[in-house]
């Protein structure tokens, strides 16, 4: 995953400070190079990480801290608003209106998805309830309206466009009118392709923008750009309005640190980005989960929100309850990884845990971890039901191992593979162990009166300790914006 390196790094760095024996100076110097390094690497660009590291330095002025701070705390705490607001501009977007008719128009450089990203925009408010339209204002690369025609009919989304018009504004124009008669809430133009240095292109976009007059323009950023993003956003910024950056391919191995110099350039917010091919692999992006997830502190309400999606509602307090006891069996293995395949890439679910890197989960695309996914389970058709349901590993002895690699077809070592992906999984289920489950009836009251001392009675003991006590979890729900979002781990809250 895109950012997985950067976070691992950054998680890194704190740790040390954390552990050095006296936070002074030197310890706060080090870790500041530390995280200065790792951001430069991922190309983040170097005004954006100066300031960042003098804006963290003059928060945490260690003589003004009186004896009885804690040091750690205060330094990790700027470091999640420094990184926050690098990718937050303190203002929102634009927010399209059911029932009112609202034109986003797409801009961004050749090859940066946004043909795709169109379809995926408007495939995620169809799903809401929306009526979008999608218009292709791109005459300039072949294809492009082959492309966005197959898109939209595999999603069965209206679409607009021309294979005999070459001038994109009269196209816009023409789409944007049509699809308003029809009562379309949502119309989506696709523009061409361009770099800064493309004096026509921009030109192009900018009469395409005066004809259709967008409520919104998005601006689309291909993770893997590196250090030319910045000069590229800001060049869109200068020639149209930029109101949203949606990031894409962010399921890849590219740096991405561009990503977050982009966002700075536009002062625009990220709205969403893209984790796949496929068109439900599409995330609204929320700032601080984000760099929550980045950080290794985890990312609860998204976490919950996947086993929402997934788990039917009847299984759901089966499954916390299983949380709770932390007993994990490999049949609850095979039960969880059913509903992975459903969720994603294990890597991207169990960055949600605090204390799980990104970096330390299984690296590379959706459909290859899906591919290990599968493997696995075929591998656990062979296994016994004492075996599934045991959560001794020392009962997986060498004929056992061969008797199942034989019955999967699979060499021994990809079952020695599958159990050390077990035990790894059970150290991170047995992170749950202790958690209260509100009993029904006791959902609504608790979300009402959520506070950090109630939230610390329903923690497991390890779980807590290693937030930070009951100041961390303070500053975790903060972070998270709200009880009803911390909510959101019980099944609990408006939904």
């Amino acid at each position: 995953m895109v950012l997985a390196q950067l976070g691992g790094s950054i998680s890194r760095a704190i740790q040390q400070m954390s552990n050095a024996t006296i936070i002074d100076e030197k310890a706060l110097n080090d870790c500041l190079n530390e995280i200065t390094r790792a951001l430069l690497q991922s190309d983040v660009q170097f005004k954006l990480v100066r300031d960042m590291q003098t804006n963290i330095k003059k928060i945490v002025n260690l003589d003004d801290l009186a004896a009885g701070h804690n040091k750690r705390r205060i330094i990790q705490q700027a470091i999640f608003n420094e990184l926050c607001k690098i990718l937050d501009p303190g203002k929102p977007s634009f927010t399209p209106k059911k029932g009112k008719t609202s034109v986003v128009m797409f801009v961004g450089l050749q090859g940066s998805g946004k043909t795709t990203t169109c379809t995926k925009y408007a495939y995620y408010h169809q799903k809401k309830g929306w009526k979008p339209a999608l218009v292709c204002a791109d005459t300039f690369r072949a294809g492009a309206f082959d492309q966005l025609k197959q898109n939209a009919t595999k999603a069965k989304i209206p679409f607009y466009g021309s294979y005999t018009e070459s001038d994109p504004v009269k196209i816009a124009e023409e789409g944007v009118e049509r699809f308003k008669k029809e009562n379309c809430d949502l119309i989506i133009v696709d523009t061409s392709g361009r770099h800064k240095q493309e004096a026509a292109l921009f030109e192009e976009m900018r009469q395409v923008s005066e004809a259709t007059k967008p409520d919104l323009i998005i601006f689309v950023m291909d993770s893997s750009i590196g250090q030319a993003a910045f000069d590229q956003a800001q060049a869109f910024k200068q020639m149209v309005a930029v109101g949203a950056v949606i990031i894409t391919k962010m399921d890849g191995h590219a740096k991405g640190g561009g990503a977050l110099s982009a966002v700075a350039a536009t002062k625009s917010p990220v709205i969403f980005i893209g984790t796949g091919e496929h068109m439900d692999e599409f995330e609204v992006f929320d700032v601080k989960p984000f760099v929550s997830r980045l950080l290794g502190m985890g990312d609860w309400s998204g976490f919950m929100d996947k086993i929402h999606e997934v788990v039917p509602m009847d299984q759901q307090p089966e499954l916390l309850q299983k949380l709770s006891e932390g007993n994990f069996t490999l049949r609850i293995m095979y039960e969880q990884f059913q509903n992975l395949l459903k969720m994603g890439p294990i890597g991207q679910v169990f960055s949600m845990l605090p204390g799980f890197s990104a970096e330390l989960m299984p690296k590379g695309h959706e459909k290859e971890s899906q591919a290990k996914i599968k493997r696995y389970m075929t591998m656990m058709d062979s296994m016994t039901n004492e075996e599934l349901d045991s959560s001794n590993p020392k009962l997986m002895n060498d004929s056992r191992m061969m008797r199942i690699a034989r019955g999967a077809g699979r060499p021994i070592r990809d079952v020695m593979e599958m159990l050390e992906e077990y035990k790894r999984l059970a150290k991170v289920w047995s992170k749950m162990k202790g958690l209260k489950i509100p009993k029904k009836g006791e959902m609504s009251s608790l979300s009402r009166n959520m506070n950090a001392q109630h939230m610390s009675k329903v923690l497991p003991p390890q779980m807590l300790k290693q937030i930070g006590g009951m100041g961390g979890l303070q500053n975790l729900m903060k972070q998270m914006g709200s009880a009803k979002d911390m909510m959101g781990m019980f099944g609990g809250g408006d939904k």
